[in-house]
């Protein structure tokens, strides 16, 4: 073909393209003065039909990649008017054949040999003619009936050309109309396609997919679980031009009336492929991208096996886009929205937008259950409506015009293989639509997606070597204490973990093992995030010191003097020292939330509000009873109204910037950082353990163990929700990871001093996350490619803190200085979690009498305490006994640790699970435990119990015996 013809050819199909579009745009204009339905209708059709006859008979003399292209529309009918499928199905295998003398001079030039000698016999007429080769039956020399697949001579160079054309159109398209932007599918199908074009590449991926689907064995009945039954053909022989295989007689699977003749189970043929795609994609990784309905016969003997075939467009992704792939399935199959992001994330599928909601709808859409054409139309109608709905969220958050949100693309990067996975699922959608079946792709595709994850989870540290995350190991506790946990995962005790220990300052235990969920195998990382639960209350406790070493607040002050909204229902008379020493009478306040509306704990405000309102059910500093919900709001109100600022400023401005442990210290997690969180689930049998416990007095009536039993089954469920994540709980969703944890402990055992850098072992370093991670979001204009829309800067410039509250100040509050004005929207945007700056910004001028610091190196802050008796003021203890219950298991704020011989040795906070943060006073030594498989402590107190004994210090008494499950301690509460 010389460029004469390459021109001509272009011409026509830019022609065509331009006409079709002003056709359609015509109408569209036309419809809106229309008051007939049906008339409109009628039009529509019209045109429909129209443009459809022109679309096929220009793919039709242009052969090459259009016809490609038209037999992949042609599976869509859940989503094209029946005119277009009707007419373009017709591409599938019924194009007009080469010339045979063209054929067998391709098949003797590329065999070198004539065809008396390759045949006995060869068909002349062709059994299909695609876009890139035909097929002809033949019979060797040897006697086998084969299928000889022979290219159209010249066809790599049309096809090389048609994708320029391709390219152009799709940019052209993006410009005209930009919600309907392709440009990611056509540069991967620009990568794949012309693979297609060398018939030895297409032979190896026949035998390799094969192979994986144990089709050599075709009608073994003993194949394994998750194993497939499908056939495809031997290779016989390959060059780059030719292709033989084993001849398999069969029916077209778009011959529908052979099929009925035949009784074939439309419905089960298809779920069979649709399983068979389902291990090639999740199970092994390579998978044939081109499963149109061309490519597939059904052996005309029962049981019907379908038989697959063209293996000429076949993508291999990796183990970790694999993974990632199977986690998307399921968090869409399971509503998980921090899956969802994570595995985004993992595959590097980056959005410019924090709308979750949104991309678990789309994602829903894309793994919905097929649809049979006679629904096609009212489907694509509520595909209609999703999206305007969709857009509309968009335009009210971004504060667009209907021009500007048109143009805007959420979509800031979207992976190569996620073109050709997405391409295979819409094919597949597509041929069950044309068979009129409906597949749920859900219940077929969802063993194969978790065997996958589950697979790499089960062998645990046994057969994984890399179940120890590769760190340098600090001291010989550690390496001792690895062997400890390797044991443990053994038996099923640990999935993910984080141990961190600091000795006189020093690191000397830094070690994360196992994998972040139980649908998550990735490994856990010295910087994942870990839920931790009551070990926040610890967090909130030190930042209320923080204000009170700040002679922001005292400790002996009635809350209603800070809080005035608190002084109803007779709380006048709790103090803040009630509140720390979990002696204020509002043990079970907002406890009815659990059956009310378990979210309502995400509303801040509300909840606030709620404890304002509540009332005692006993006598300020008589009764220590823990507050195990109530607690966290408590301190929350007390800060917000004692500095004027919002929780987490003080958050940020006490603890994570002076300690440099930005981005692995958080209590409602900011958006971007979902990859890095590990996934709840929960030891049955150590929970078991909870039925022999009898009431007990130090807990609330509403946290006995009948409850927490209850509680366990439930809150894994609930804490992994993101809503939850991002929410304000002071009591009970901290996220951290055990050196930020442990670097908090090893300040406050030194009384407030600075610890020198983590260790520089440890990879990614502390401190080198953002805190809130950010990235640029931008609109594409039709002038200016790549600028920022006057709209959305000022959007950008509003949310630039992407880590904002609602919290509403008190007149109060503000009255004491230093309150901000929340962003009334609540919007974020969607962050990269990787280097960046950090902080949050703020609008008033700080008070020269806190401490204010981005980073306590540069403002050299050594110390987040001045007071020499923090340590009393902790564990209220000397000077501060008074404020405290005698003999009471809590100080001020935290649990106070004792020794056998029952003096106080040190202080910190466990966590409903096992997660534990505590430090020993008189040995300098600190110590963090996080981990995602809650248990009842039996696992912490083994791993406390083996360092302090490593380390000649005293094990704190409430761990001790829980390690054997002792019945008789099974009741010192690790569940605080």
């Amino acid at each position: 073909m010389g460029w004469g013809n390459i021109f001509r050819r272009r011409v026509k199909v830019f022609s065509l393209a331009v006409l079709i579009y002003l056709d359609y745009k015509a109408l569209q204009k036309r419809d809106k003065f229309m008051k007939s339905k049906e008339k409109s209708e009628m039009l529509w059709k019209r045109a429909h039909e129209r443009n459809a006859q022109r679309v096929r008979n220009l793919m039709i003399q242009s052969e090459g990649l259009w016809v490609k292209l038209g037999q992949y529309l042609s599976t869509r009918a859940d989503v094209l008017p029946s005119a277009y499928i009707s007419l373009l199905k017709q591409l599938q295998d019924s194009l007009p054949p080469r010339p045979l003398q063209e054929v067998c001079h391709t098949i003797e030039r590329e065999l070198r040999k004539s065809m008396k000698e390759l045949f006995l016999d060869f068909d002349e007429n062709s059994l299909a003619t695609a876009s890139i080769a035909q097929v002809h039956r033949a019979t060797l020399i040897d006697g086998r009936k084969v299928v000889v697949k022979v290219q159209h001579e010249d066809i790599k160079r049309i096809i090389l050309e048609d994708l320029k054309d391709a390219k152009s159109i799709v940019d052209w398209i993006a410009w005209a109309e930009p919600q309907y932007n392709f440009n990611p599918m056509i540069d991967e199908w620009c990568k794949e396609a012309p693979k297609e074009l060398d018939f030895n590449h297409e032979a190896e991926n026949t035998r390799t997919v094969s192979k994986n689907l144990g089709c050599a064995n075709k009608y073994d009945s003993d194949k394994p679980i998750n194993q497939v039954d499908v056939l495809i053909p031997e290779v016989i022989q390959s060059t780059e031009k030719v292709l033989i295989l084993e001849y398999m007689d069969g029916i077209r699977l778009n011959d529908l009336e052979s099929l009925e003749a035949c009784g074939v189970n439309k419905q089960k043929v298809v779920e069979e492929i649709t399983r068979a795609y389902a291990h090639q994609i999740y199970v092994d990784g390579f998978f044939n991208g081109d499963p149109h309905p061309g490519n597939f016969l059904v052996s005309k003997e029962p049981p019907h096996h379908p038989v697959l075939l063209d293996f000429g467009l076949t993508k291999k992704i990796s183990s970790s886009m694999k993974q990632s792939l199977a986690k998307m399935f399921l968090a869409s199959a399971e509503g998980d929205h921090v899956a969802l992001l994570s595995s985004f994330a993992e595959m590097g599928l980056k959005l410019r937008l924090d709308l979750p909601e949104q991309a678990m709808d789309v994602t829903s859409v894309f793994f919905r259950a097929s649809t049979p054409a006679n629904e096609a139309a009212e489907f694509v109608k509520s595909l209609d409506e999703r999206r305007t709905r969709n857009m509309k969220v968009l335009q009210e958050k971004m504060n667009l015009s209907q021009k500007e949100v048109k143009r805007f693309n959420p979509i800031d990067a979207f992976p190569g293989d996620m073109v050709i996975f997405s391409r295979v699922v819409n094919l597949l959608r597509g041929l069950s639509s044309t068979l009129d079946v409906r597949i749920v792709y859900q219940d077929i595709m969802r063993p194969f997606a978790e065997s996958v994850l589950q697979e790499k989870i089960a062998r645990g540290p046994s057969s994984s070597a890399q179940w120890i995350y590769d760190t340098p190991v600090h001291s010989d506790v550690e390496a001792k204490l690895r062997q400890i946990l390797v044991e443990l995962g053994n038996k099923d005790k640990i999935l993910g973990i984080q141990v961190c220990a600091y000795k006189d300052g020093e690191v000397i235990i830094d070690t994360a093992a196992g994998v972040l969920g139980r649908y998550d195998p990735r490994p856990v990382q010295p910087d994942s995030l870990f839920p931790v639960f009551s070990v926040t209350k610890g967090i909130a406790a030190g930042m209320l010191h923080w204000l009170v070493d700040n002679g922001k607040l005292n400790l002996d002050e009635s809350i209603a003097n800070i809080w005035p909204e608190f002084g109803t229902n007779g709380k006048n008379l709790i103090k803040v020292h009630h509140v720390l020493n979990h002696t204020a009478g509002l043990q079970n306040a907002l406890a009815n939330l659990r059956e009310e509306h378990p979210l309502l704990m995400t509303d801040w405000d509300e909840c606030l509000k709620r404890i304002a309102m509540s009332a005692p059910e006993t006598e300020p500093g008589q009764v220590q009873l823990y507050h195990y919900l109530s607690f966290g709001w408590l301190c929350g109100g007390i800060i917000e109204h004692a500095s004027g600022k919002k929780f987490q400023e003080i958050l940020e401005e006490a603890i994570v910037r002076p300690l440099n442990i930005e981005g692995e210290l958080y209590i409602g997690i900011p958006p971007g950082v979902e990859s890095r969180l590990a996934a709840l689930t929960v030891d049955k049998d150590d929970f078991s353990k909870i039925s022999k416990i009898g009431s007990l007095s130090v807990l609330p009536s509403t946290f006995q163990p009948e409850n927490i039993s209850q509680l366990a089954t439930t809150l894994p469920a609930l804490f992994n929700m993101l809503n939850v994540r991002r929410a304000i709980i002071p009591a009970a969703n901290g996220h951290c990871s055990a050196r930020a944890l442990a670097r908090y402990y090893a300040a406050l055992v030194d009384r407030g001093l600075v610890p020198p850098p983590h260790s520089s072992l440890s990879t990614p370093l502390l401190g080198s996350h953002p805190h809130i991670p950010k990235f640029s979001s931008e609109i594409t204009s039709k002038t200016q490619n790549g600028k920022k829309s006057k709209a959305v800067s000022s959007a950008s410039k509003k949310r630039e803190n992407g880590y904002e509250q609602k919290t509403k100040q008190s007149k109060y509050s503000k009255d004491r200085g230093g309150g901000r004005e929340s962003n009334s929207d609540g919007y974020t945007r969607i962050a990269i979690d990787s280097s960046g700056s950090s902080g949050i910004s703020n609008t008033s001028s700080p008070d020269e009498s806190l401490v204010s610091t981005n980073d306590s190196r540069k403002n050299n802050v050594t110390k987040i305490f001045n007071n020499p008796r923090i340590h009393d003021e902790f564990m209220g203890m000397g000077e501060y006994s008074n404020l405290v219950l005698p003999d009471g298991k809590f100080g001020l704020g935290f649990r106070r640790l004792g020794s056998s011989d029952g003096s106080f040795t040190g202080f910190g906070h466990s966590g409903m699970g096992g997660s534990t943060g505590f430090c020993d006073i008189e040995n300098r030594f600190a110590i963090a435990v996080t981990l995602n498989k809650m248990s009842f402590g039996t696992v912490t107190s083994k791993i406390i119990q083996f360092v302090c004994s490593e380390l000649n210090v005293p094990s704190p008494d409430e761990f001790s015996g829980v390690a054997t499950g002792e019945e008789s301690s099974i009741a010192r509460p690790l569940i605080n």
